[in-house]
């Protein structure tokens, strides 16, 4: 390979690498674009956190606090069942499983992240809204609980997989030093190889929390829909992607109401980006532990 077409597909990459960032750049411009005129029509304070969401009444009522709260007991739930249930079964299939039981479950584990979110809210609307219903005699099925837990089984792949791989990439030799200096094997896995594993499962359990922030078809369908502060855990809910989803096909375009969803969007990705920093200062904080470097 000669000089010349050597730097044709260095260029060729760079330019693939860089396009990503100009994607986020774009995006990013789009919604201070279009997000920041809302706060021409209600204050930034009253718009986060004012208590009633009717974008369409006379005079119109912009307050996104049960979005955003519906948003947060959501994935607080969520991860209540994805973080047990993903870590577990990852610590089970590096440190205990043996090679049949891997092939068997590693498959079934990655099938789970391979179903579209439609086929998850259509089994928890038709399914187990009205079983839960029934079983706790609530007067709906559609609520808080029921996307959780939804949710929580959808990111429970995300972070199995991550997590198993950064138990993966701890060296041997940590283990082997443990066991040298009498550790048991539970020993070993509580004091050693999760302390190391430490930035990769921090990861995954971010990556987990952005699967279920960022999941817009399925609290659709099974949060309820009802744009109210949640009261109970039972209780109906509209989380702030459903809630773009649900009305942005209905809002006049440059009118108020498109602009407080342009609002959420923005709000969503500035928490979201608050988040993903502060999980960049953890894993180099593990990654400094270690003297793996930043």
């Amino acid at each position: 390979m000669n000089f010349k077409t050597e730097n044709i597909i260095k260029s060729g990459f760079g330019i693939l690498a860089f396009s990503s960032l100009l994607f986020l750049l774009g995006i990013i411009v789009i919604l201070f674009k279009e997000g920041l005129p809302i706060f021409k029509y209600v204050k930034l304070f009253e718009f986060i956190g004012g208590k009633f969401w009717y974008p369409t009444y006379d005079p119109p009522d912009f307050g996104i606090l049960p979005l955003i709260l519906g948003t947060f007991w959501v994935t607080i739930g969520a991860m209540f069942i994805a973080v047990p249930v993903g870590l577990g079964s990852a610590l089970y299939l590096h440190e205990i499983a043996g090679y049949r039981e891997r092939a068997v479950l590693k498959p079934i584990i990655e099938l789970l992240a391979g179903i579209p979110s439609i086929v998850y809210g259509f089994f928890g609307m038709v399914i187990l809204a009205p079983f839960l219903q029934r079983l706790l005699n609530i007067p709906i099925g559609l609520c808080l609980f029921t996307a959780s837990f939804i949710l929580g089984i959808m990111a429970v792949p995300t972070v199995s997989s991550l997590a198993e791989d950064a138990l993966d990439y701890v060296p041997k030799s940590f283990r082997e030093a443990s066991f040298a200096v009498g550790a048991n094997r539970w020993q070993t896995l509580v004091k050693v190889v999760i302390p190391a594993a430490g930035s990769g499962i921090s990861t995954a359990i971010i990556l987990g929390v952005s699967r279920i922030v960022g999941e817009t078809m399925t609290v659709l369908m099974v949060a309820g829909g009802a744009a109210v502060i949640p009261k109970s855990l039972f209780g109906p809910v509209r989380p702030m992607t459903a809630t773009i989803a649900a009305e942005m096909g209905e809002a006049v375009v440059e009118s108020a109401h498109y602009h407080a969803l342009f609002g959420i969007g923005l709000i969503l990705f500035l928490i979201t980006l608050i988040f993903n920093m502060i999980a960049e200062m953890i894993g180099r904080r593990y990654r400094l532990k270690l003297g793996l470097g930043r």
